[in-house]
């Protein structure tokens, strides 16, 4: 992919995702008029498989309502991240603040949730939830999840909730994570994935890669990508089918060290 196509997708990606903030920070569904339905405003699918239909009526219940207008995931990453009190957690792309909003509940007092995004709007839009949810051990960062502006080993998970899809780098994405985890850090994502079967042509031919179609990894792929990252016990689960042969999943993996090279 060019550079100059990979910065077209990303501010389309960006506009996309500074109009659902706006929508939701005025008491709208999220969705924008190219966005399909009010569940979700970046994947396409049933409004039951996306966005707050897959957190619990409990979950939904701890955060404010713009919150819950701005879930534009496609699953529930707090549901498998197996997060620990104490832990430092990482979202990748998070948006309105939900998943980070329930990290920081679940780590405790003495835990971090950090949320990383690239868009001011959505950032905005976090910060005022967090405030709201009364939660203060938060901090929202503005980036891209190819640069994740945090130090070396200094994260025990990385959570994200269809949004690695959307990167034209993948590649670069999973070093990242992997040069933030500690050793023996772990993965919670939830991603749309295609079938092995499906070539890129076919999954664009599927939806667009704004819609979280297009750009998504194969499973095969992004089992092999975790593992050249130094990822092991990597596993790739299908959950449910938002287009022919792609497929919202959660991926799980945890972190390994490389040993030091022999000099």
């Amino acid at each position: 992919m060019s550079t100059d196509t990979a910065t077209t997708l990303r501010e389309q990606v960006r506009e996309r995702y500074a109009e659902a903030a706006r929508a939701a920070a005025s008491g709208g569904c999220g969705c924008t008029e190219s966005g399909g339905c009010c569940g979700n405003a970046c994947c396409e699918g049933d409004a039951e498989d996306f966005g707050e239909a897959l957190y619990s009526s409990e979950q939904r219940g701890e955060l404010p309502n713009a919150a819950v207008l701005a879930s534009l995931g496609c699953g529930n990453p707090t549901a498998v991240a197996e997060l620990r009190e104490g832990d430092v957690v990482l979202d990748l792309g998070s948006g309105g603040g939900i998943d980070v909003i329930l990290s920081a509940k679940r780590v405790g007092p003495t835990g971090v949730a950090y949320g990383l995004d690239m868009t001011d709007e959505m950032l905005a839009l976090a910060r005022k939830n967090a405030v709201e949810a009364g939660v203060a051990n938060v901090h929202f960062l503005k980036g891209v999840i190819e640069e994740i502006p945090l130090p070396a080993d200094s994260v025990d998970v990385v959570i994200s909730n269809c949004v690695i899809n959307l990167s034209t780098d993948k590649a670069a994405v999973l070093t990242e994570i992997g040069r933030v985890l500690k050793p023996g850090g772990r993965i919670g994502i939830s991603d749309v994935v295609a079938e092995d079967r499906l070539t890129p042509e076919q999954r664009a031919e599927r939806g667009s890669y704004v819609a979280c179609i297009a750009g998504a990894f194969s499973k095969r792929e992004y089992l092999e990508g975790l593992q050249a990252a130094g990822f092991e016990d990597v596993r790739v689960e299908f959950t449910h089918e938002v287009a022919d042969g792609m497929h919202g999943a959660i991926v799980k993996a945890v972190f390994a060290r490389h040993p030091s090279p022999v000099s």
